[in-house]
């Protein structure tokens, strides 16, 4: 078995049986933390962390942001000036372009709030996917923060990089973060911390 499956079997565990319904959007959060270098593979077996969830009962929603600089920075009036200049880019990445990727997950979180079947609810779990592509331009600590109190079901953020107790490093490539919502690993052999 590889680790992607292994990883999806872990992650099927994790999500197994009632979800309490009184947490805290921190608590809500899972992160399911895989190897940098199996990033392709993870996207090439999404599907299988879908059905792991919906044959969990639960109901899928994706929240891919992998396009989001491109289309961010293609948008920017300034964006030719940018390319001359990068270091002037730096403020406007740690205020617009953070409210710009909140804005398109928030989005994604509330989705189907006019429509009750199809509603992101206690029991929906959305997958944030593509935060390899963020990198170095936002961190993913301050994004899962600006989010906790969006969360409905259950945010599972597909985390390429590495856990160390609650310390959680991004592309193993940036100093760690403390985050104490659930995870789901290889390390650890029952797949949850």
């Amino acid at each position: 078995m590889g680790k992607i499956e292994e990883l999806a079997e872990r992650y099927e565990r994790h999500l197994a049986g009632a979800w309490q319904r009184t947490l805290a959007g921190a608590q809500r959060v899972v992160f399911v933390v895989y190897p940098k270098e199996e990033e392709r593979a993870l996207r090439a077996r999404l599907s299988e962390f879908q059905q792991a969830t919906i044959e969990g009962g639960h109901r899928w929603r994706l929240c891919d942001v992998t396009p989001l600089f491109a289309n961010w920075m293609a948008n920017d009036e300034y964006r030719d000036a940018y390319f001359e200049g990068p270091d002037d880019l730096r403020s406007k990445l740690d205020t617009e372009f953070l409210d710009h990727v909140v804005g398109h997950v928030r989005a994604a979180l509330r989705s189907g709030d006019d429509d009750a079947a199809e509603a992101n609810d206690a029991d929906t779990v959305t997958a944030l996917t593509g935060l390899a592509s963020l990198y170095p331009f936002l961190h993913v600590s301050l994004l899962i923060r600006a989010l906790e109190p969006d969360i409905r079901g259950r945010l599972a953020v597909f985390f390429p990089g590495s856990k160390d107790g609650t310390n959680f490093r991004f592309l193993d490539a940036r100093e760690g973060f403390h985050y104490l919502g659930t995870s789901v690993t290889l390390q650890d052999p029952q797949g949850t911390a």
